[in-house]
């Protein structure tokens, strides 16, 4: 279960860091905005090796899925921008994905 905290977590930090970018490049803002962005994204780095995976493949698809929940939660609340239902239900199946990836069965040999 701590694996979907981690997950959230190095989530809010990528978009936070990517959304820095984001400002400087596409909004005109300040060459300031960089700093906490790359501080951001180095914080997501570190919250993902914290996912109990074996792989990181593994932990890195898992986590795209509860990356696209983030995301559709960032427009809404930071963006301020409504969500569409067809976002939430690509969300559900993102969410679903993940888990079957995080916590589905492993055979040896594979």
């Amino acid at each position: 279960m701590f694996n979907y905290l981690w997950f959230f977590l190095a989530a809010l930090f990528e978009i936070a860091g990517c959304y820095g970018f984001w400002m400087w490049l596409r909004q005109g803002k300040g060459v300031l905005w960089v700093v906490p962005a790359l501080l951001s994204l180095t914080a997501f780095a570190l919250l993902l090796t914290r996912v109990e995976a074996t792989y990181a493949g593994r932990a890195y698809a898992a986590y795209g899925g509860i990356y696209v929940i983030a995301s559709i939660a960032w427009l809404g609340l930071i963006e301020r921008v409504r969500p569409l239902t067809s976002d939430w239900i690509g969300v559900a199946f993102c969410v679903v994905g993940a888990t079957i990836i995080l916590f589905g069965p492993r055979w040896s040999g594979s």
